[in-house]
């Protein structure tokens, strides 16, 4: 016979805890899990405790979801209406859970038994990517053999650490350089180089020091750097081509140029890689196909594999120990940076793009692309003012519903309605795009690099239909119901009234 227990009857053991039910009205991980949570109330909940103003300009729209996945290219509304999903923006590289990713966390799951979240120690997983991604940057970039890595856990904390880095190794200096058009991110660092009035001015004062110089123009900022002095500028910060500018890609020899006088002024050079980075473009790392040899390089969009978040500031190594050596190395952290999860997942993802080499597929199937979108601007220019792209990052540019010469902020309203409209037609047409945050009237295709051939080739018939059916840009505003004109025009008046100048 078994001893008798000590815990009297319908008493919890010491130290164990007895679970409880969720209090009515809390909703469950399996309610969601099992999807017992029904697509209405997901978006009432949506708009009663999220970012309701924006899920209802989408809701507006016909776009707002929620979708299910049914391949990793595809998704499914509530409908059952599929469509093949290029939007993302360039953060979901494998489209929507991977297999490759999917099947390999299940592995994780059941065998991990490192740290979750090992801040004061070695970790394996941290360890192998820092390693895999200094041993792939040298092979594009030798001088970055022994740079080193910080991750974190969004693009625009790469940046604010990449200029926190380059501050700290030029203390003395007090300016720092960006583009017009650029996107840095949302945060107060990277937001003060983002120079877009409507994002940055109700926010103001900005970190002080950044100045802008127009994108592409190497004799502007060799003239800014004259005007201020070298020996006061902290940094230059530049996207290689710019995604949310509507990808702008800069004149050959620009990057170029810009290294090589930076170099020759002790200037840092900051790489923002977050869009380009990783193959989208068609190359590993854009700047260094631009003959840009950088000092320091953020990454993250497509290292989380649409998985999971991680973000990583890449320093050359005198840059990292002026910032974080000896006691000082904790002047910067990150809570979540270095996870065990999301450094097996940016491992796995980086695996997968090498073993495959999709930046060479994306350069193929970017070529293919570009020729559909410009085939189709040939057929429909009174609808496409302009098609761009390199790789798999592609724009188009729609021309302005309105013909008619209009002021500042209601040509800003007109060119912003446009791109609206436009992404609500391609969805209509069964393709999911991106909007461009600063260029109002470009909606961007990114779609996986490892999408298949043949849905890759329906995706552009499905935008040439599009555009068959709107064959000009005013059909746009004409074709769009009325009641849905009214409520977008409502909509548009209740935003902040100052609109950033845009060509486009």
């Amino acid at each position: 016979m078994s001893a008798p227990s000590s815990t009297p009857p319908h008493e919890t053991p010491p130290g164990k805890i007895q679970p409880q039910k969720l209090p009515p009205g809390f909703i469950s991980a399996d309610d969601v899990l099992h999807e017992r949570l029904s697509a209405p109330e997901t978006r009432r909940l949506e708009l009663e405790y999220g970012n309701a103003e924006l899920l209802y300009g989408l809701g507006i729209l016909g776009v707002a979801g929620p979708f299910v996945r049914v391949t990793p290219w595809e998704l499914e509304d509530e409908d059952g209406v599929r469509r093949i999903n290029a939007s993302g923006y360039a953060a979901t590289p494998f489209g929507e859970m991977p297999p490759v990713l999917t099947g390999f966390l299940h592995q994780f799951l059941d065998m991990n038994r490192s740290m979750g979240l090992p801040q004061q120690s070695s970790a394996p997983w941290r360890a192998a990517l820092e390693a895999n991604l200094i041993r792939l940057l040298a092979r594009e970039l030798p001088s970055h053999a022994d740079s080193q890595v910080f991750f974190c856990s969004s693009g625009t904390e790469a940046v604010e650490g990449a200029l926190k880095f380059a501050k700290a190794f030029r203390p003395s200096s007090k300016f720092q350089i960006s583009f017009g058009s650029a996107y840095h991110g949302k945060t107060l660092g990277s937001l003060s180089l983002t120079p877009n009035p409507e994002y940055q001015d109700i926010f103001r004062p900005l970190v002080p020091g950044a100045l802008t110089v127009p994108y592409g123009d190497l004799d502007a900022f060799k003239a800014l750097i004259r005007r201020v002095g070298a020996d006061k500028i902290t940094c230059v910060i530049v996207e290689p081509i710019q995604g949310e500018g509507g990808v702008n890609i800069p004149p050959p020899g620009f990057l170029s140029g810009l290294g090589d006088y930076c170099r020759k002024h002790g200037i840092v050079v900051i790489a923002d890689e977050i869009q380009t980075g990783l193959g989208r473009t068609g190359h590993w790392f854009e700047s260094a196909a631009q003959g840009l040899d950088p000092d320091i390089i953020t990454l993250a969009k497509p290292l989380g594999g649409g998985m999971t978040a991680v973000g990583a500031t890449i320093a050359r190594h005198d840059i990292y120990k002026k910032m974080l050596g000896g006691l000082s190395s904790k002047r910067h952290s990150n809570t979540f940076g270095g996870g065990a999860l999301a450094m097996a997942v940016g491992l796995k993802s980086l695996e997968y793009l090498i073993e495959n080499d999709l930046p060479a597929r994306s350069l193929e199937l970017g070529r293919v692309g570009l020729e559909r979108l410009q085939a189709t601007q040939l057929k429909y220019p009174r609808l496409l003012e302009n098609v761009r792209g390199q790789g798999l990052l592609l724009a188009m540019q729609f021309q302005p519903m309105l013909g008619v010469p209009l002021p500042g902020v209601l040509k800003e309203l007109v060119f912003e309605a446009t791109a609206l409209l436009a992404l609500r037609e391609l969805h209509e047409s069964g393709v999911m795009a991106n909007l461009s945050l600063s260029s109002k009237r470009t909606v961007r295709l990114t779609p996986a690099l490892d999408m298949p051939r043949d849905l890759f080739g329906t995706m552009f018939d499905r935008v040439d239909s599009f555009a068959k059916r709107r064959p000009i840009s005013r059909d746009l505003l004409t074709g769009t119901p009325p009641v849905l004109i009214a409520k977008l025009a409502r909509f548009a008046a209740s935003k902040p009234k100052k609109r950033t100048p845009s060509d486009g």
